[in-house]
């Protein structure tokens, strides 16, 4: 490695040398008979062009090949195990066929869905064991399964940072995501106050609106079909959660937000494919059909959140300020502004990419925990039964209050196992930016590091045999006591840079699920096809029909 950084500043300094010469040259060239000039005008050109050429030739050469033969070399060193390393594609291309023929056929009706959502990771899994590498390209990722190096990664992000988004993958989320040290600090700070308890109570009558228009249509599809009817839910969640996201983020309804979720989706989408193509310096700017696409919802999602926040700051100085999520940032940020100048305070640019986040974030996780809740207690009837009688004894037909979910007990026992057996993001990625001893592994620079979350959360050593059944009653005594105090669960990430809307999510899932639980009784289709897949999230690649019946 030190090698290579002498070659490349040996370069750095030679086409220094030769660009100064050529400068020197073009400033006394009075002095010399133009056919001299002219003859050594051009070689000096030349000669800086084929230095220039040199260098980026040798960038490219260390980046597809020597640097990750080094590394290999590194790894392999260290006792992990892995793939040898293939020129430029590395694992991709086994990887997006893996993918492709998992998606082909639905798996049978059960909770081991490794193999189906993420197919590569558990054949590399299974094959070298829990500490291995992949090849992303030619950018390798150790995976990490241990708890206690786990807890040094997500608490240190000092050492451990969020890698640099590949530039079409910004464009679905940016913001506090891929910020790090004081400029994520400071964007932190300022969202903190949009989450606080008192601002969450203030966005539960949104959320009983977008909840109630959801269920007014179920019931009137029931009405028609004799209190009882198949029906896909998960168009329905992804509709309630947008709504929720639109109402209590920008104070809009659902067919303002409409085109905002569209966008989003389908950027999700390609981003999805971006991730399983090698990433080449310079690609974007070429002008495929999918760079076109992807950068076309870019600048129409900038466009609709760009005049959302003007007409918000306009309303806001003529005092006409809104407690949704959006009236709380913007109030935090002039704050911030005011008290410590305009350096600590977001842009607008920067507001609008706090914006997507809001929407995507807060949309796919809780649409995501909600269709396997439903899909799970339709498998498990006994504690569909349970959690309707605790939502009885807490709320009786009352819409559910603040106060009143935090009584929940086997509702929280219930969707803390969901989302031990689907959670939204089912790994973690960091990248060291120095040399750092993890346990008994020496991690170069910029190595990337992934924790595989739902490989963890299905870790039978952590576990127990009974890993791969819903058990909710692991959790009855709480998170520490069901993970005798490993970090061995991590939904919502962990550490400094855990999940910012965790709490957002689980209260609107809550009062979701017990506004559901009051009205309907569900069981799973006939129709219904298990079919689990990973789309930047999660989710049902065959949807969840349920057969719903009026209470």
């Amino acid at each position: 490695m030190r090698l290579c950084s002498h070659i490349q500043r040996f370069l750095y300094n030679m086409a220094y040398k030769w660009t100064h010469k050529l400068i020197l040259s073009l400033s006394i060239s009075s002095f010399f008979p133009p056919n001299f000039l002219t003859m050594k005008m051009v070689i000096l050109i030349l000669f800086a062009a084929l230095l220039v050429m040199i260098i980026w030739v040798w960038r490219m050469v260390n980046w597809v090949w020597i640097r990750p033969r080094k590394l290999e070399v590194c790894f392999r060193k260290q006792g992990l195990k892995g793939h040898s390393y293939t020129t430029l594609y590395g694992d991709t291309k086994e990887m997006a066929e893996l993918t492709k023929q998992a998606k082909l056929k639905p798996m049978r009706l059960n909770d081991d869905i490794l193999p189906r959502v993420l197919p590569f990771h558990h054949y590399t899994l299974n094959k070298y064991g829990n500490n291995c590498f992949a090849w992303i390209g030619p950018e390798p990722r150790i995976f990490i399964m241990e708890p206690e190096l786990i807890t040094e990664i997500v608490t240190n992000n000092n050492i451990f940072k969020k890698p640099k988004p590949a530039p079409l993958v910004k464009l679905l989320v940016s913001g506090i995501a891929s910020y790090e040290d004081q400029k994520w600090a400071k964007h932190r700070k300022i969202l903190n106050t949009a989450f606080y308890t008192e601002k969450l109570k203030c966005m539960v009558p949104a959320m009983h609106k977008s909840c109630e228009d959801m269920i007014n249509k179920w019931e009137i599809l029931l009405c028609n079909k004799n209190k009882s009817c198949e029906l896909d839910v998960h168009p329905y969640f992804e509709d309630l959660t947008s709504d929720v996201i639109s109402r209590t983020a920008f104070g809009s309804s659902y067919e303002e937000g409409m085109r905002i979720f569209h966008l989003q989706k389908e950027l999700a989408e390609l981003t999805r494919q971006a991730f399983q193509s090698v990433y080449i310096p310079g690609w974007r700017f070429l002008p495929t059909k999918r760079n076109r696409r992807m950068k076309a919802i870019d600048n129409e999602l900038k466009d609709i959140l760009r005049k959302l926040v003007s007409k918000r700051e306009t309303s806001m100085n003529l005092g006409e300020a809104q407690d949704d999520l959006l009236g709380i940032l913007l109030k935090s940020n002039v704050k911030e502004i005011q008290e410590n100048g305009s350096k600590c305070g977001m842009t607008t640019d920067e507001v609008i990419e706090e914006c997507k986040v809001f929407y995507f974030s807060g949309q796919e996780s809780s649409s995501n925990l909600l269709v396997w809740t439903m899909v799970l207690l339709s498998v498990h009837q006994n504690w569909q039964i349970r959690a309707r009688e605790e939502v009885q004894q807490v709320f009786q037909n009352n819409k559910p209050d603040f106060e009143g979910l935090n009584r929940l007990k086997i509702v929280t026992m219930i969707l803390n196992e969901v989302l031990r057996l689907y959670p939204p993001a089912p790994y973690i990625v960091r990248k060291a930016n120095q040399e750092t001893k993890l346990g008994k592994l020496i991690i170069p620079p910029e190595v990337t590091l992934a924790i595989p979350t739902i490989f963890v959360h299905h870790n039978q050593e952590l576990w127990g045999d009974d890993v791969k059944e819903f058990k909710p009653e692991r959790f009855s005594q709480g998170i520490a006591n069901a993970t005798k105090n490993r970090l061995c669960y991590l939904p919502f990430s962990w550490g400094p840079r855990n999940c910012i809307g965790n709490n957002f999510a689980m209260m609107e899932t809550k009062i979701a699920l017990a506004m559901m639980l009051q009205r309907f009784a569900f069981e799973l289709s006939p129709s219904y096809t298990h079919a689990p897949t990973y789309v930047v999230t999660v989710q049902p690649q065959c949807g969840a029909h349920l057969v719903l019946t009026k209470l």
